[in-house]
């Protein structure tokens, strides 16, 4: 009778303190953290985009695809307009909106005009006209669709 005396382990015997190095590394536990930050990424990432903070006025119209490469410009409560998400002082938007450069086809940026609800009316056409005297005519008037999204009215 013959008996292997070079078994697994240290002589074949195999006490609780005697364990083999395990190989693989497991790699769910990776993958589950992986998931939950990619969640977390694809819920905050809307709401970092709109940096001011508005009342926007409600609208059924259907939301219409983000341009590349747009202006984001907001009119607080208080008359305060935001170039993307740098306050502007009193007549400051004529020289930034002068300094935005052309896209390579000659066009201006989309900008996307964002005003508070309670803002006047009139607020908003001098913001319209200095971007029409600026030289940008395609203006989007944002508007929350009261279901959570937002929604581009194009304007002039």
């Amino acid at each position: 009778m013959a008996m292997g005396l070079h078994g697994k382990g240290s002589g074949g015997r195999r006490g609780r303190g005697a364990r083999a190095p395990m190989a693989e590394i497991n790699v769910t536990p990776l993958v589950d953290v992986m998931l939950v930050l990619l969640i977390i990424f694809m819920v905050t990432a809307p709401l970092l985009k709109a940096a001011v903070p508005v009342e926007l006025p409600e609208s059924r119209a259907k939301a219409m695809a983000e341009a590349q490469h747009q202006i984001t410009l907001t009119v607080k409560r208080d008359g305060t307009i935001w170039f993307d998400t740098t306050q502007l002082a009193p007549g400051e938007l004529a020289d930034r909106l002068a300094a935005v450069p052309a896209e390579p086809d000659g066009k201006r940026p989309l900008v996307a005009l964002r005003a508070d609800r309670a803002i006047d009316y009139g607020r908003v056409m001098e913001v319209m006209g200095e971007l029409n005297r600026a030289g940008f005519t395609s203006i989007s008037l944002v508007s929350d669709a009261g279901e959570g999204t937002v929604s581009d009215g194009s304007g002039t």
